[in-house]
């Protein structure tokens, strides 16, 4: 249908058409009722032929019209005219992105600019169920006056055949090409490409293509031919952006790739967790280096967000930056009180019965874990006398469940003897070992426990009736409100990875939200309709967030650093842990008098040493490291690392190689040579956990679960292409060492004791001497003599034990001059009968908060 000039559309005067398209035309128009210009899109006469398509695109217009944010086009009324439905919406003056990226990549500073507003825009219309499903440089929209407007907001799917994507033509986008069904090709996610339902995942995977694009002037994917394109969508990653633009930081690097994940789950999971990020980044780089002032006995203090300040004030700006990084839209900035000053690790704490005395365990200065109390009416604290324990939870009676002297049980995992003891004073009542998490139910009369028995995690409530198990660590249980329901953090992966997970006293476990890289600490929120957790999907700092019963996210505050979510108390008050915590890597090279620093970013994780000594694999798992780790060769002289890849990884004796686990849904295992592209390793249905290469050759020993399996040990080929071979039992995991001729491995069977396995077949050979919970750091030459000790002590006491005789010797003390902050060594391995060796540790310096406000 043609309009001129002059043509009424009930109150709205046509005045000049603006432009055209395959999706219909547009025009300016006056409404005479409010006297003011407005657009008018009107959509092709195809659309009314269908009364249900019709109302349906009638319902979503009216939908996105309710939403009324500043970054999306406002949709003020919609009709029809001879057959064609038109919308009416406001005027902007300005340009489209696509007309702005004709002359190059956006600055830096400018893309975080657009990209905050896009996922505002963003976060308010998938907050009411409306995506966009066609998301594109064309329908993002920059006025003269700086704002961004989304275009077409909730039109892409109504005004689409239903059909599916076999019976569309897919086009190459264009400012008057129509979207499809999937949307437009080289934006698409590989969901819409494969005619997948899509949810607001789909959008996000859209906007980070659009973002990359910003930031580097070239499409993220793009091909000669449609089909070109959808397999870069399916297969491929666009280059580095550090290729193109090397103003582009590590950080929002990550988030870029984070936002066009290839699998829906690994991405962000909501527009407002990419603000979240984005406005982190973008205060931390603004924010100046100062230490937040403590709060002072009797005293809160108040942090707002203040925008412009100069003398003293530029302090509380800070403060609030470094605390509410990125605040939810909406809500005022909270109340932040410091209770603990010393330098050390806080771990466990929990708020008392009373509601104000808060109870927490800290390790001070170097000294063994300790509890104590204080209060939020002075900053004053006391020893309750309990040494060499954690706090684990409090009941209604003031009953503490304490966990006495912890050891390592994995990497993260810290397992101990649950007690209990009432918080007035008395000695502890010893009720399970090898406990490591625990809850009160509501009344107090019964716990909740997790335990490591059985080469498993155990989940138990009440005590004894088990709910859940898992190989891997299972952390942070606690109990709702009305004590029927069960909320955990479950980390099928090894480490601290994992997903927030419900179960009924009942019923079955359910997973709320998945995908986080690192997930510590979890509580119920008082009217039980979500579980608030602290965790990050991105780098290591971990923000506080809370998923409801039916699996909806919302981000609630972050700061530069790591939050660990401890408990949530009356009045809406929440304890936390803020963080600075690093793994430093340590090595000694054969003929050195003196262990060398080789960290190279925040939190490395040593693989691997070659055999001449001179490379040294690291695997990046902090901030530094990006969304899946980040695998790094670093040359033992100082020199600058090499990246190889994503992913944490073990290294070839030759030092050519790495073999790398990436953490994702499934996880999946790549080949990483020193020179040349790295090569994904066909593992079937194997969840891989690690794995050693054999001596001398390109072969590896890997340690994986299949689906309905216990965890085993499989021989695998890289060169062959095969899948890998089950070698060993079901159940026999851990490999600690590999004899130097190759034929036996020296792993843990289902009751975690260590026996040396013949790889051609036999009857195990016992270690003799080990003592339990020590671990092994390495295998001498001749084949028997190992290197073992407890690495739950500081320093870590190795000896040499014959594990035929049994004896043993004390050869060396490793680890830290200065321990504070620090409890154990992580990966080790000593190598060359001693002559070398490396090591890894985590030093927490850590402080206690009350927050206030937050929701």
């Amino acid at each position: 249908m043609a309009l001129t000039p002059g043509t009424r559309l009930g109150p709205y005067e046509v005045i000049s058409l603006l432009g055209a398209g395959g999706m219909g035309e547009v025009f300016r128009a006056r409404d005479s009722r409010l006297g003011r210009d407005v657009a008018i899109k009107v959509l092709p006469a195809g659309f009314a032929k269908d009364p249900e398509r019709l109302r349906r695109f009638e319902q979503e217009a009216r939908a996105t019209a309710a939403l009324n944010h500043p970054n999306i086009l406002a949709v003020y009324d919609i009709g029809a005219l001879q057959g064609s439905p038109y919308v009416v919406s406001e005027l902007l003056e300005g340009n489209t992105l696509r007309e702005r990226l004709a002359s190059g990549a956006l600055a830096v500073r400018k893309s975080i600019e657009i990209a905050l507003q896009v996922m505002h825009g963003l976060a308010a219309a998938h907050e009411k169920g409306i995506l966009h499903r066609d998301l594109k440089p064309e329908n993002i929209f920059l006025t003269s006056d700086g704002r961004v407007k989304i275009l077409d907001f909730g039109l892409a799917k109504l005004t689409q055949r239903e059909s599916g994507p076999q019976s569309q033509a897919l086009t190459e986008d264009s400012p008057t090409d129509p979207g499809t069904v999937l949307g437009t090709m080289g934006y698409m996610s590989p969901e819409q490409v494969r005619g997948l339902p899509v949810d607001a995942r789909s959008d996000i995977f859209s906007f980070g293509a659009i973002f990359y694009e910003m930031l580097t002037g070239r499409r993220a994917f793009h091909g000669p031919t449609s089909a070109d394109t959808i397999s870069a969508i399916l297969k491929e990653d666009p280059p580095e952006l550090a290729e193109t633009n090397r103003s582009v930081s590590p950080a929002l690097d990550r988030i870029v790739r984070h936002c066009i994940e290839k699998s829906p789950e690994q991405r962000f999971h909501s527009a407002r967790d990419v603000a979240f990020d984005l406005e982190a980044l973008s205060t931390a780089s603004t924010s100046a280096p100062l230490k937040a002032v403590p709060a002072q006995s009797r005293r809160r203090v108040r942090l707002a967000v203040i925008a412009s300040a100069v003398g003293l004030l530029l302090a509380l700006a800070f403060f609030a930056g470094r605390f509410l990084a990125a605040p939810v839209a909406g809500t005022a900035a909270p109340e932040i009180q410091q209770l603990t000053f010393r330098r050390g690790t806080v771990l466990g704490s929990r708020f008392a019965p009373d509601g104000q005395t808060v109870v927490y365990t800290a390790a001070w200065e170097g000294n063994p874990r300790e509890i104590f109390t204080t209060s939020e009416q002075s900053p004053e604290s006391r020893g309750l006398d309990i040494k060499d324990a954690e706090l684990l939870a409090i009941s209604r009676t003031g009953q503490l469940a304490i966990k006495q002297h912890p050891q390592v049980s994995g990497n993260f995992a810290r397992a101990g003897t649950l007690a209990t003891v009432p918080l007035s004073g008395g000695s502890p009542r010893a009720l399970l070992d090898n406990v490591e998490s625990a809850d009160w139910s509501p009344d107090g009369s019964q716990l909740a426990v997790v335990q490591f028995v059985g080469g498993e995690y155990s989940l138990q409530y009440p005590i004894g009736k088990r709910l859940f198990a898992s190989p891997n660590w299972v952390s942070d249980v606690c109990v709702s409100p009305s004590g029927d329901r069960i909320a955990f953090l479950n980390h099928p992966f090894g480490g601290d990875e994992g997903s927030v997970m419900l179960i009924e006293k009942s019923g079955k476990p359910r997973e709320l939200s998945s995908g986080w890289l690192t997930l510590q600490g979890a509580a119920w929120s008082p009217d039980e309709k979500e579980v608030w957790f602290t965790g990050t999907r991105v780098g290591g700092n971990r923000a506080l967030y809370a998923v409801s019963l039916a699996g909806k996210e919302r981000a609630i505050a972050r700061v530069p650093g790591i939050l660990t979510l401890r408990d949530l108390g009356p009045q809406g008050r929440v304890l936390m842990t803020q963080s600075d915590e690093r793994q430093v890597v340590m090595v000694m090279l054969s003929g050195q008098d003196h262990e060398r620093d080789l960290s190279w970013f925040d939190y490395g994780i040593p693989g691997g040493l070659s055999d001449d000594g001179k490379f040294l694999l690291i695997s990046e798992a902090g901030e530094g490291g990006g969304a899946h780790y980040t695998t790094y060769l670093r040359p033992t002289d100082g020199s600058p690392a090499i990246r190889l890849g994503e992913g944490s990884s073990s290294l070839s004796g030759d030092g050519k190689y790495a073999l790398s686990r990436v953490v994702g849904a499934p996880t999946r295992l790549f080949l990483l040579p020193v020179e040349g592209a790295p090569k994904e390793l066909a593992i079937g249905d194997i969840a891989p956990a690690g794995g050693l290469f054999l001596p001398g050759t390109h072969r590896a020993l890997l340690v994986g679960t299949e689906p309905g399996h216990k965890p085993r040990v499989y021989l695998l080929d890289p060169d062959s292409g095969a899948s890998p071979k089950p070698i060993l039992p079901e159940g026999v995991h851990g490999i600690a060492a590999i004899t130097s001729d190759g034929s036996l491995v020296l792993a843990r069977n289902e009751s975690n004791q260590a026996m040396f396995y013949p790889l051609s077949g036999g009857a195990p050979l016992p270690v003799q001497g080990l003592q339990p919970g020590e671990r092994i750091f390495g295998l001498a030459t001749d084949n028997r003599t190992l290197f073992v000790g407890s690495s739950g002590e500081l320093p870590t006491k190795v000896y040499r034990l014959n594990s035929v005789s049994g004896e043993r010797q004390l050869w060396k003390e490793i680890g830290p001059a200065d321990r504070t902050g620090s409890e154990t060594i992580g990966a080790s391995r000593i190598l060359q009968d001693g002559k070398a060796y490396f090591y890894g540790y985590v030093r927490d310096l850590s402080e206690l908060y009350v927050f206030r406000g937050l929701r």
